[in-house]
C-alpha cells in the first residue's frame, strides 16, 4: 500500500522541526555546535531553534557542583609525610572555553583540574608543620591559594569558589603516626604528672589546714578543761571552807579520815611517827 507523498512531507516536516528544538533549562547554560565548531554560546533558559542536522545543541549544568579527588600525600615543613583528602567546588563560568578545553566531558575537567588544586596546596601544606595543619584554621589554609587556583582554572571554564579538606591522615606505611602517637602519650603522661603533683600538693594544703585546726581544737578544749577545773577547785575549795566554819572539829575529824584512808589505801602502807603525833590523835580519841 503507497502512501500519499503529502503525509511523507509533513513526516520529514515533523522530524525536521524535532531536530530543530532544544530546551535550556533554568540551571543549564546551552552551547550550539555547527559542523563541530562552536557557533554560539551562553544560551540562556528557553525553548530554542538549531539548523537540523546541521547543527548540535549541547546544554550544561552551571549550578555548583562537587568535584571529589583522590588523597594526595605531601610534606609538612618538618619533612613528615600527609595525607589530605579534598573536595572543590565549583562552577562552569566560561561554557565556550569549558567545550574548547575538555570537550564537554566532566570527568576530564576534574582530571585537568587536579593538578592545579594538588600544586596550590602544596605550597601551603609545606609552609606549615603537622600541628599548625591538623589543629589550625583549615580555610586560612585555602583562602591563600583560591586565587591562584582560579587562574588556573579560568583556562578549563570553570571557577572554583571553595576547597575542603575533608581529612588529614598519616600514612600508614611511615613511621609519623609512631611518632604522633609517642609524643600525645608523652604529653598525656605529662599532664597526668602535673596533676598528681596538684593533687600532692592539695594534699599536703588540706593535711597541714587540719593538723592547725586539731591543734587549735586541742588548746581551745584544754583552755575550757582548765577553766572547768579551775572553777570546780575553787567551789569545792569554798565547800569545804564552808564545812569546817560550820563545825571546825567534824572537818578536822573528817579530813583526817581522808589522810588515813589515803595513807593505808594499799593495806601495806607502814607509818613510823611518835606517839604524840597529831597524825594519830583520831586513833586514839575521836575528839
Amino acid at each position: 500500500m503507497k502512501y500519499p507523498l503529502w503525509i511523507a512531507l509533513a513526516m520529514a516536516g515533523l522530524l525536521g522541526l524535532l531536530g530543530s528544538v532544544y530546551v535550556v533549562r533554568e540551571d543549564q547554560v546551552g552551547l550550539v555546535l555547527n559542523l563541530g565548531r562552536v557557533a554560539r554560546t551562553d544560551i540562556g533558559p528557553g525553548l530554542h531553534l538549531k539548523w537540523p542536522l546541521v547543527e548540535t545543541a549541547r546544554v550544561f549544568d552551571r549550578r555548583f557542583s562537587l568535584v571529589d579527588f583522590s588523597p594526595e600525600r605531601y610534606l609538612t615543613s618538618e619533612r613528615k609525610d600527609v595525607a589530605v583528602d579534598f573536595v572543590a567546588i565549583g562552577y562552569i563560568d566560561d561554557v565556550r572555553a569549558f567545550y574548547r578545553a575538555t570537550g564537554g566531558d566532566e570527568i576530564a575537567a576534574a582530571d585537568r583540574l587536579a593538578p592545579i588544586i594538588k600544586d596550590s596546596l602544596r605550597n601551603e601544606i609545606n609552609a606549615r608543620t603537622l600541628t599548625q595543619l591538623v589543629s589550625g584554621d583549615r580555610s586560612e589554609v585555602i583562602a591563600k591559594q583560591l586565587e591562584g587556583i582560579n587562574r588556573g582554572a579560568i583556562t578549563l571554564g570553570m571557577r572554583i569558589v571553595d576547597i575542603r579538606l575533608k581529612q588529614i591522615d598519616l600514612p600508614t606505611d611511615s613511621d609519623v603516626i609512631k611518632q604522633v602517637y609517642d609524643r600525645m602519650r608523652a604529653e598525656r603522661k605529662q599532664v597526668a604528672s602535673a596533676l598528681r603533683a596538684e593533687g600532692e600538693e592539695q594534699a599536703r594544703t588540706v593535711r597541714a589546714q587540719a593538723d592547725r585546726d586539731q591543734a587549735v581544737i586541742v588548746a581551745e578544749a584544754e583552755r575550757d578543761a582548765q577553766r572547768l577545773r579551775g572553777e570546780g577547785d575553787a567551789q569545792a575549795a569554798r565547800l569545804y571552807a564552808q564545812a569546817a566554819n560550820a563545825d571546825p572539829s567534824f572537818y578536822a575529824f573528817y579530813r583526817s579520815l581522808e589522810a588515813y584512808r589515803a595513807a593505808f589505801a594499799d593495806g601495806q602502807g607502814v607509818i613510823v611517827l611518835d606517839q604524840d603525833d597529831p597524825f594519830l590523835q583520831y586513833m586514839k580519841n575521836d575528839r
